[in-house]
């Protein structure tokens, strides 16, 4: 079995994220090993900005990248600092782009040993095992993915 150095997390900032995050720092903390979080900026949200400013002067000015990761470091922050790992070092990454594709390029990119994300993400649709990020990483990752379930206990852990 290969040694696992580099670990990335993949948080979506779902009701899950805090939960993903903290069982991702306990084994890297666990192995020693370099964590990374992954964030991605879907495709489609940008596209659908970008419709919505050609017809609104307002929205111009704004770009909705940068604020986006703005506003997205800032509450990864807050998640980071609930994980009680001080010792540990971690880095951002924010992708743009279709969600598991990105995450897949990421992995590859840094190097990762390990994906670690929750089954469901943002759309928490009832009644899915998978979501569909979720399946098509798990199909397609070049490293091991560790799947982790959401429970009630996890959303408590968010607020």
């Amino acid at each position: 079995m290969k040694n696992i150095k580099k670990i990335m997390v993949a948080i979506d900032l779902s009701d899950y994220s805090q939960a993903t995050l903290r069982y991702a720092a306990d084994l890297a903390a666990d192995l020693q090993a370099e964590l990374t979080i992954v964030n991605v900026i879907n495709q489609r949200d940008i596209d659908a900005y970008a419709r919505i400013a050609q017809m609104n002067s307002v929205l111009m000015g704004e770009d909705f990248v940068e604020t986006r990761k703005r506003e997205r470091s800032e509450r990864m922050q807050q998640l980071v600092e609930r994980c009680e790992h001080p010792q540990l070092t971690i880095k951002t990454v924010f992708r743009t782009g279709v969600p598991f594709l990105a995450l897949l390029e990421a992995v590859q990119e840094e190097g990762a040993d390990l994906l670690v994300m929750g089954a469901k993400g943002r759309s928490n649709l009832k009644g899915l095992f998978l979501g569909s990020t979720a399946e098509k990483t798990f199909r397609r990752s070049p490293v091991p993915v560790l799947s982790l379930r959401s429970s009630e206990e996890d959303k408590e852990l968010q607020k």
